[in-house]
């Protein structure tokens, strides 16, 4: 698919800010699940979830420590993807004492 993006039109608005059909799932993964996951519709979460599958999109969120979702957006994906409260509450503590929790 050279030249073309992997990624389905649904996902565009959420990549104003990047040249959408350089974007690819294989070079660009951590950036397209960070943003799909923050601020992606629900049919942009299933196409994810269908590329990746949950155990894949779980472990990211381990690997990452939630790094770049809110508060609200981590306890979902807790919920959804059965991770361990204390580690999300502590997630959670060091985005909002961290540089950028302080501002």
């Amino acid at each position: 698919m050279q030249g073309k993006s992997e990624l389905p039109e649904q996902l565009r608005p959420i990549f104003w800010d990047y040249v959408f059909s350089q974007l690819s799932l294989a070079k660009d993964r951590d950036l397209i699940i960070r943003r799909v996951l923050s601020t992606g519709s629900w049919d942009a979460v299933r196409w994810l979830r269908k590329q990746l599958g949950d155990r894949e999109l779980r472990e990211w969120l381990i690997t990452h420590g939630g790094r770049g979702l809110s508060a609200r957006q981590l306890r979902f994906w807790g919920v959804l993807y059965d991770l361990p409260v204390r580690q999300v509450n502590q997630w959670i503590k060091t985005a909002q004492t961290g540089v950028w929790g302080k501002r």
